[in-house]
């Protein structure tokens, strides 16, 4: 499958163990992750050379040809906001993932649209079989 993986990159890094462990399991079960450098601890420096219209038009051309979106929501990101709500509107499953404890948006906690599957996980191992629960359940219907 064509995951697009989704995370907080200007608006903080907190969670890039379990952005590093997500993108990492997505390529071991032989997925395609066009966002995979976004769990780099140097995506600042390695995006920081495109310039903002390059970063979106080829973020909504990835968005575009995803089969899925996962996306950890521990830190808040105007970015992964119009990512999820421009994947919905594609009619992409969404898996909108965060640390337990944290507050996350209402916009993604109200959130109704049948696409849009929101998991707390305590651990990175935890956070991982949410991820292979979400793409097991959608290849099987």
């Amino acid at each position: 499958m064509n995951i697009y993986f989704s995370c907080s990159i200007t608006g903080g890094r907190a969670e890039e163990e379990v952005y590093q462990n997500l993108v990492d399991f997505l390529l071991a079960e032989g997925h395609h992750v066009p966002t995979a450098h976004l769990s780099n601890p140097d995506v600042l420096a390695m995006d920081g050379r495109l310039s903002p219209q390059e970063v979106y038009s080829r973020d909504m051309a990835w968005l575009h040809n995803c089969d899925a979106v996962v996306a950890e929501v521990s830190t808040p990101s105007h970015g992964v906001g119009y990512e999820i709500a421009a994947a919905l509107d594609l009619g992409k499953p969404v898996l909108c993932c965060y640390r337990e404890g944290r507050r996350i948006s209402k916009m993604i906690s109200g959130n109704t649209h049948p696409g849009l599957r929101l998991r707390e996980y305590r651990t990175p191992d935890e956070a991982r079989n949410l991820v292979r629960d979400f793409i097991d359940r959608m290849t099987k219907g």
